[in-house]
């Protein structure tokens, strides 16, 4: 069977767990919901996960089976040259070059660059080549080559929200909440991933229980 890649998005604070190793295993959403009437199967041997309600309805996971490959899509910086007839022409355009700096990382070097008008730095650090700026880019605008984070999917499984266990809660990289100020010291893994679940996906979200695929990974070379 050939391996398939697929992009997926990943928050700054998971590209840090996936980084140290703290998380391998990650929870989206089914689109659309089974019905309380669906079949489900894990992904285990040559079958792949999956729900269906007919032979014809079969909805297989998004992200891949096991075998497939994710590469991560994060927040980065993008070093590129502002072309521009200044001040003749005030708009310009950004091209892009194949320097990035990884936003998790921190700010990307800054030097002193006068060769831009001081306006064109707005939400920007100069680089270090003094004819390119750094420009911030969303994760979803990432390119494939600018990746640096490849996963092999190991398993996959389609399971109700709140069955995930407390293993599986740890396995999610929520221990980075532990350091918030404020945190309650006293809340399990479990717990502090229902907080992540609404705070990404709007409040009330654990309570609806969703069907989720949930895919775990290991990181290979990229």
């Amino acid at each position: 069977m050939q391996v398939k890649e697929r992009p997926i998005l990943f928050s700054a604070p998971m590209v840090r767990a996936i980084l140290e190793g703290r998380k391998t295993v990650t929870r989206r959403p089914c689109k659309p919901q089974p019905s309380p009437h669906a079949h489900t199967k894990s992904a285990d041997g040559n079958a792949m996960g999956s729900w269906w309600e007919t032979a014809k309805q079969i909805q297989r996971c998004p992200y891949g089976q096991p075998g497939d490959r994710l590469w991560v899509r994060e927040s980065f910086w993008q070093a590129g040259d502002w072309i521009s007839t200044y001040p003749e022409d005030d708009e310009g355009h950004w091209s892009g070059s194949r320097r990035v700096h990884y936003r998790v990382d921190g700010e990307p070097p800054n030097e002193p660059n006068h060769h831009y008008p001081n306006g064109l730095r707005n939400g920007s650090f100069s680089a270090a080549d003094p004819h390119k700026i750094w420009r911030a880019r969303p994760s979803i605008h990432m390119p494939r080559w600018a990746s640096r984070i490849l996963l092999e999917i190991t398993e996959v499984r389609v399971e109700r929200l709140q069955d995930i266990s407390e293993e599986q809660a740890e396995a999610e990289g929520v221990d980075f909440l532990r350091s918030i100020p404020d945190c309650d010291e006293t809340l399990t893994a479990r717990q502090l991933f229902e907080c992540l679940w609404d705070s990404i996906n709007g409040a009330s979200a654990w309570d609806a229980n969703p069907w989720v695929w949930a895919v775990s990974f290991r990181r290979v070379e990229a």
